[in-house]
């Protein structure tokens, strides 16, 4: 079994958007990749929510590294 990786899942969903959009799938396949597209969408979107609790700024702070929360604003700093 390989592994989905966020970048196949990504592009998974981006076919099934292209197909959707194409407006030449039956109804009854439609729905199939609806549905198979909102599953990709949500698990994704946990993907990077939990990226986003582990992605972390390190910002030198004197002679020790300070973790910052990926949401810090950069422009306050004034360096």
């Amino acid at each position: 079994m390989t592994k989905k990786t966020f970048e196949t899942q990504l592009a998974r969903l981006e076919e099934i958007v292209a197909a959707l959009e194409a407006e030449q799938t039956d109804l009854d396949a439609s729905v199939k990749l609806f549905e198979e597209g909102l599953t990709l969408s949500r698990e994704l979107s946990k993907k990077l929510e939990d990226i986003k609790f582990k992605v972390s700024a390190l910002k030198r702070k004197g002679e020790e590294l300070a973790l910052e929360p990926f949401e810090a604003k950069e422009a306050d700093d004034g360096e």
